[in-house]
């Protein structure tokens, strides 16, 4: 039986690629002035098109800011959420409110068994994931800080809104109840390579 709720809609990988570069122009300006920002594409182009394993250096990244590395053509964010922010991530309220709390929905493709927790991510404070609409493939908007926003409820508790269709994640990237995106946004395969050196792309390392 497939795992995809009813009514939903598959990723339409055709349009990914238009679509990821439309998001992102329109979401620049809106992502700069929410949150701290730390941009890294280092990766030379022929290692991301061949989608090699990609080595992420995260000695500089603060609490409470993201960075953005480039993966298979994906955007990968890597966030360092703060104390409160993991906190609420496990309140019973909370879980409540999303399609797939404990991300059981195509484990396997969107979720690594290491990621299978509260917080989908090795350590508590660090979320790699990709930064990549279930539904149909846009960009979605950080919107990191709590409380009422527009197109948001008054009770956010901060996360990301997919601009084009109305889909939301929480700070663990987990979607809302009753959005258009059918699945958790994926968590890439990733390793530790030491406390600040991660390595996105495999997982089978050391």
């Amino acid at each position: 039986m497939s795992d995809i709720p009813a009514g939903s809609h598959p990723v339409d990988t055709s349009k990914r690629t238009w679509l990821i570069a439309s998001g992102c122009a329109g979401a620049v300006g809106g992502i700069a002035t929410l949150v701290p920002f730390v941009s890294s594409f280092q990766p030379s182009t022929t290692t991301k098109v061949a989608g090699a394993p990609v080595e992420v250096d995260i000695s500089g990244l603060r609490t409470g800011e993201k960075m953005t590395v480039m993966w298979r053509g994906q955007p990968v964010w890597i966030l360092k959420r703060t104390p409160e922010q993991i906190a609420g991530l496990s309140d019973p309220k909370h879980k409540a409110e999303l399609a797939d709390p404990d991300s059981g929905l195509n484990a396997d493709e969107y979720t690594p068994p290491y990621a299978r927790n509260d917080h989908r991510s090795i350590k508590p404070e660090v979320l790699i994931t990709i930064g990549v609409c279930t539904h149909l493939g846009c960009t979605p908007i950080d919107h990191l800080q709590p409380g009422a926003q527009p197109s948001l409820p008054d009770d956010w508790i901060g996360g990301f809104l997919c601009p084009c269709h109305g889909s939301t994640y929480d700070l663990a990237a987990r979607v809302y109840k009753n959005k258009p995106a059918p699945f958790n946004l994926k968590v890439p395969p990733h390793v530790y390579l030491s406390d600040t050196r991660l390595l996105i792309g495999d997982d089978k390392k050391a």
